[in-house]
């Protein structure tokens, strides 16, 4: 008797990491998964049912779902069948960049309830479900910032070791009800949102900020940032097929890192407990050694180091 399809709701689907699992999930040749690919602005949902073809409607439901919303996350939940949402993929997020002094207290806000408090809305609204049928899985779309503070992503970084925090200290508690967190953690990913945001900060004032702070932030962390995403950056369609493999898995893992040419950077951190020799190294190779750190991207992007990316 063939296995019942299993449900699996996406927040974040109009563009990126969450369109690109919705319609390898939807597509997947057994049909073993149900997905409810939902968005904020369904007057953004072109996109996605041009990419789903004849999965929509079949294998595919587009749903609008505010996740800084309770009546929004209830009234997405009441359309599933039974309300019984099997896997729990918490995607939806938004970016956050620049110097501290020119970032308003309510841009800090958003991210924290769209990144933190969203994702945590959905896992109370589902949890419950998941613990009387003892079985359910959580994925939760973190970051390698969730690892790892990035200069000028202070808040963004903030919001994904809030989620890393959280979900781990949740996973503890939920083995016991057969339920699994997974914690998939992107480094960059190349998106039109992750360009548009880019280009915007580029000419922003950031009232407050002080000259030499700005200088920094446009002349050496800018022009990085660019070589890191054109180096070492993955496509959402690569971060979508560890997040499918991820949830496939009988036993998935806590954590799952998606791009092997991050991992060098990653290391500093993990070498040296006290935090010293990461902040220190890139801090060096930052502000006094760009040249270096060019090279290093490089090195990364042609296999010099490290460079395979393969999802795992």
């Amino acid at each position: 008797m063939a296995e019942a399809p299993r449900t699996v709701l996406i927040s974040g689907c109009s563009s990126g990491i969450g369109l690109e699992l919705a319609v390898q999930l939807a597509h997947d040749p057994r049909q073993r998964y149900q997905v409810v690919a939902t968005m904020r602005d369904l007057g953004k949902k072109g996109m996605l049912e041009a990419a789903a073809g004849e999965a929509l409607g079949q294998t595919l439901t587009v749903a609008q779902l505010d996740v800084c919303s309770d009546k929004s996350v209830a009234q997405c939940l009441s359309c599933i069948q039974g309300g019984e949402v099997d896997v729990l993929v918490n995607n939806a997020g938004v970016g956050l960049v620049g110097p501290i002094e020119g970032l308003s207290l309510a841009a800090m806000q958003n991210v924290f309830d769209t990144n933190f408090f969203g994702a945590v809305r959905l896992v109370k609204a589902v949890l419950p479900g998941m613990k009387r049928r003892r079985q359910g899985h959580i994925v939760v779309v973190s970051s390698v910032m969730g690892l790892q503070g990035v200069v000028f992503n202070e808040v963004y970084a903030a919001s994904k070791f809030a989620l890393e925090g959280f979900f781990e200290s949740l996973a503890v508690q939920l083995l016991q009800f057969n339920i699994f967190v997974s914690l998939v953690e992107p480094g960059p990913v190349a998106t039109d949102f992750e360009g548009k945001l880019m280009e915007q900060v580029s000419t922003a004032e950031f009232p407050g900020t002080d000259p030499d702070t700005l200088r920094y932030f446009r002349d050496f962390y800018l022009p990085t940032s660019r070589e890191l995403f054109r180096n070492v950056g993955q496509s959402p369609r690569d971060v979508a097929q560890a997040i499918v493999k991820v949830i496939s898995s009988a036993r998935p893992p806590l954590r799952r890192q998606t791009n092997a040419r991050y991992s060098p950077l990653t290391a500093l951190k993990a070498v040296d407990p006290s935090g010293s020799l990461y902040v220190r190294t890139t801090h060096r190779l930052l502000f006094h050694w760009p040249r270096l750190l060019d090279l290093c991207l490089r090195c990364l992007a042609c296999g010099c180091l490290r460079s395979r990316v393969q999802p795992q």
